[in-house]
């Protein structure tokens, strides 16, 4: 059965009447029926890995519905989903008065999440929405708002730190064994030279609501790569791969480190060698400085994205990597840890032909493993007393790889995070991949696109979200949606547009 009829405007009044439950009338539902009733809108290529995990779920979840503005899309939704009494939706809103979906699951292009998640918490539904959370700033603190109001479980598709190594890592961090870390790397490259060509401006194909895709972005004329899939490539429904696979590197990193945001970003880069019409970087450059406590200085967070070379596997620095005093960690799925080397500073200076009279002295103190356990003697590391690699042939190595859909084996990180959502929906205890989990990292990667379209760099406050001094920068934080949906947007949650610079 399909209902591919587009309603009119939605108000507060209608959403809130249509299911607003409490935790404790939701429990009682749940206690009648353990089979959580789930919707899904947005039926593409990450979409339809949800419906494929729900479908192993199904002791847990029934899947109830499917949404989607492209008809053949639906339908395909609908014939994969298995269930030959699930409702098919042209439009999400009819979707949010069905009262047997208790929750959504969102995997809309990018610029539809802030708002499919804040009227589906209006309309009382839970949700797990897909990363990234946002396309620019305010909309994560309108989502955390429409969450904590309406008492609504949020999770975000950031399910990476549920893997068994990144936990591991965590330890690790929190136990202080590295010493001091002052500086993280991230790196993320492939080549895909030269891009996915040009498309002209046509009509849109039969069967796709192009309007309802656009939704509250600027309306701009169909092209091909504006809808279905490449729409990460534009400024209107994405942030490229900043906010794409950045998002989840750098989610790993704010979850070890324990920090909430940076004070300071810089970034450059842009559309360098792909010869198509994307508009976001193929080259991008990122550096954020994240405070440390009590005023003290506290990391460098770096980041570079490569979309036209990949290198070769020994120097495309994936993963992350931890720098501290004592060892350096690497992480990308496992974690390896590798002590650093401890001597005389002095005996690391450049000898030649030696010091004249008043320069550095030099001892005979050899250098030894800050930490012997971990000491890496097949690198020329490591001279003292350690105990070689460990098990696996590297050492410290520790954790799974992961993700398996990467090929790579290992933990399923995004079928946790999913049950994740389920559990908590359950008990309404704060899931490990909250909103504001997902706020946090959405500010980070847009701040970075921020200062690379303005070309400088942007001071930030972490406690107040707030852009430090630069007018233009703030008025980037928010975006006004198209009508209707701003009316719409406005009726659920407190809404304050920047004044833009003259």
């Amino acid at each position: 059965m399909t209902d591919s009829t587009t309603t009119g405007g939605t108000t507060r009044r209608a959403f809130v009447g249509a299911a607003a439950l409490t935790a404790v009338s939701y429990s009682r539902v749940l206690g009648a029926n353990e089979r959580v009733g789930v919707g899904f809108v947005g039926f593409g290529l990450i979409g339809k890995q949800h419906v494929a995990d729900f479908k192993k779920l199904s002791t847990e979840a029934d899947i109830v519905g499917i949404c989607d503005c492209y008809q053949p899309r639906l339908q395909a939704g609908l014939s994969y989903a298995g269930n030959p009494h699930a409702k098919g939706y042209g439009d999400f809103r009819k979707m949010y008065e069905n009262k047997d979906i208790q929750g959504v699951v969102i995997s809309t292009p990018d610029h539809w999440h802030a708002l499919t998640t804040i009227m589906a918490c209006a309309a009382g539904k839970d949700v797990y929405v897909e990363k990234p959370m946002t396309v620019f700033i305010d909309e994560g603190k309108w989502m955390v708002q429409a969450a904590r109001r309406y008492n609504r479980i949020v999770v975000v598709g950031t399910q990476r730190r549920h893997g068994k190594g990144v936990k591991e890592a965590k330890k690790v961090v929190e136990a202080g064994t590295l010493g001091k870390i002052h500086s993280v790397r991230i790196g993320i490259s492939r080549n895909i030279y030269p891009g996915f060509g040009k498309t002209p401006i046509t009509d849109p194909p039969p069967g796709f609501d192009y309007d309802m895709w656009q939704g509250p972005a600027e309306k701009k004329p169909y092209q091909a790569h504006r809808g279905l899939y490449h729409f990460r490539w534009f400024w209107d429904y994405s942030g490229g791969q900043m906010t794409n696979l950045g998002a989840h590197v750098i989610d790993q990193v704010l979850y070890l480190m324990n920090v909430k945001g940076p004070t300071l970003v810089m970034s450059t880069g842009g559309r360098y060698a792909l010869e198509d019409d994307g508009e976001t970087p193929d080259l991008q450059d990122a550096t954020w400085v994240f405070p440390g406590a009590n005023g003290e200085p506290g990391f460098l967070l770096s980041c570079t994205l490569r979309e036209a070379c990949s290198g070769p596997r020994e120097a495309r620095g994936s993963g992350q990597t931890y720098y501290g005093t004592k060892g350096v960690m690497s992480l990308a799925g496992r974690n390896r840890i590798v002590s650093e080397t401890k001597t005389d500073p002095a005996n690391d200076i450049p000898r030649f032909q030696g010091h004249p009279p008043g320069g550095p002295v030099y001892s005979n103190t050899k250098p030894t493993p800050w930490l012997p356990e971990y000491a890496d003697t097949t690198a020329g590391q490591g001279q003292g007393p350690g105990r070689g690699p460990a098990p696996g042939g590297a050492p410290g190595a520790g954790g799974v790889a992961s993700d398996a859909r990467s090929g790579l084996g290992g933990e399923d990180t995004l079928l946790m995070n999913e049950r994740d959502w389920l559990n908590s929906m359950r008990t309404r205890q704060r899931p490990l991949c909250d909103v504001v989990d997902g706020h946090r990292v959405a500010i980070v990667c847009n701040l970075a696109n921020m200062s690379l379209r303005l070309g400088r760099a942007i001071g930030w406050d972490p406690d107040k979200e707030q852009v430090i001094g630069d007018e233009e920068a703030k008025a980037m934080c928010v975006r006004p949606y198209r009508a209707p949906w701003d009316a719409v947007l406005k009726s659920i949650v407190r809404v304050q547009l920047a004044r833009r610079p003259p």
